[in-house]
């Protein structure tokens, strides 16, 4: 998809998104979105697109590293628990809770009792998250692992994109049908009646995120709460200049 186009189709459901989170805090909802996906699908540029016009202090992005010692001692869930959003709040899950039926599953990282365990308490876990209030939304982007190989070649290529390329990525390579086998016993389980799984194709990342986007904001009821009225009055001066006194700006970029 071409970039104009996609900026033309993006621009309006943006401003829906912030008409969502206009509602959420005036309603005092509690928004939790999920992205998952295989290496390279494109969660973190469909996660940028959801935020980017949002507020920071109320969208916020969890995106955790490997549990510490510590916690890998703890209940599994309870290091998400912690990031779970207050009233008017929207969270974001860069990868979560789904990695023990994903990575640490394919990877060798969990054993199978413990993935066993997860997806016995996972649906529970999750009823008692939408019983409280929370509206819980789960993406799961797909990819073909020709595009895959081409998002890690580049990757690889580009040095501005290097630190995504890591030796988990690598291996994925040779378990494409791994995954694909964890994903669809997971999905047997975890995809219920109170909180579904949505599969979004990202072969086109582009699409992909129009996609998302539309398909969150249409699960939503209505979320028409008119902005605040302003008073912006004009000033009753001139416009002041800044002034220094202890410090001065350093100086502005030039062009060589």
């Amino acid at each position: 998809m071409k970039r104009k186009a996609y900026e033309e189709a993006l621009e309006p459901m943006q401003q829906e998104l912030v008409g969502m989170a206009r509602w959420a805090a005036a309603t005092g909802q509690r928004i939790v979105v999920l992205f998952e996906g295989r290496d390279t699908a494109g969660k973190g540029g469909a996660i940028s697109a959801v935020r980017h016009v949002l507020n920071p202090r109320q969208c916020r992005v969890v995106a955790l590293s490997k549990p510490s010692e510590a916690e890998q001692t703890q209940w599994y869930y309870q290091r998400y628990i912690a990031h779970l959003p207050s009233a008017g709040e929207i969270v974001l899950f860069d990868r979560s809770w789904y990695n023990r039926a994903g990575v640490e599953q394919v990877m060798g990282f969990a054993s199978q009792s413990q993935v066993d365990g997860f997806l016995a308490q996972t649906p529970v876990f999750e009823r008692l998250l939408v019983e409280d209030g929370i509206r819980l939304f789960k993406y799961w982007l797909t990819t073909d692992q020709e595009q895959q190989e081409e998002r890690l070649r580049e990757r690889l290529d580009d040095p501005m994109k290097r630190w995504k390329l890591s030796p988990i990525d690598l291996a994925a390579r040779h378990k494409y049908d791994d995954y694909t086998q964890a994903r669809e016993a997971m999905l047997r389980v975890t995809h219920t009646e109170w909180a579904p799984w949505t599969l979004v194709d990202f072969n086109d990342q582009k699409r992909g995120r129009l996609t998302l986007i539309r398909n969150l904001l249409d699960r939503l009821p209505e979320t028409d709460v008119l902005p605040p009225e302003i008073d912006f009055e004009p000033l009753d001066r001139k416009p002041l200049t800044e002034s220094y006194g202890v410090l001065k700006p350093i100086p502005v970029f030039e062009e060589d």
